[in-house]
């Protein structure tokens, strides 16, 4: 019998990643789509509730994802997050971190494909 190491699984890789790291990667993401930093800053902040400043000092600090998510104040409609991300159903998502690292990718690619930012935001 082979035994997983428990520190490879999904959400064990999204604990330890840096909010640091992907931040850049989103950013290209969606300038390359013709999308604007202030509306990445945007989407961050309602799932989050963290302002520029909050972000940027979580950059600095290098911040795990893990307590990137402590901290945030999550938006009570993020559970309006539906759809699939890397081919899973983020509505689905047991694990609640993988879960909230999969809405902010959501809403990363929703920023990308084009969409309003009202129908991002879950504006009802």
């Amino acid at each position: 019998m082979v035994y997983m190491n428990n520190s490879n699984t999904p959400n064990q890789r999204f604990a330890k990643m840096t909010f640091s790291t992907v931040y850049p990667l989103y950013l290209a993401k969606i300038e390359k789509k013709g999308r604007t930093e202030a509306e990445l800053l945007q989407v961050i902040a309602w799932l989050t509730g963290f302002d520029q400043k909050k972000l940027e000092e979580l950059i600095m600090e290098n911040a795990t994802f893990e307590l990137f998510f402590q901290l945030a104040s999550l938006n009570p409609n993020a559970h309006l997050i539906t759809g699939l991300i890397c081919g899973v159903r983020v509505e689905e998502i047991e694990d609640p971190l993988t879960q909230k690292v999969r809405y902010l990718d959501k809403l990363v690619d929703e920023l990308a494909k084009g969409k309003k930012m009202e129908k991002i935001l879950r504006a009802s």
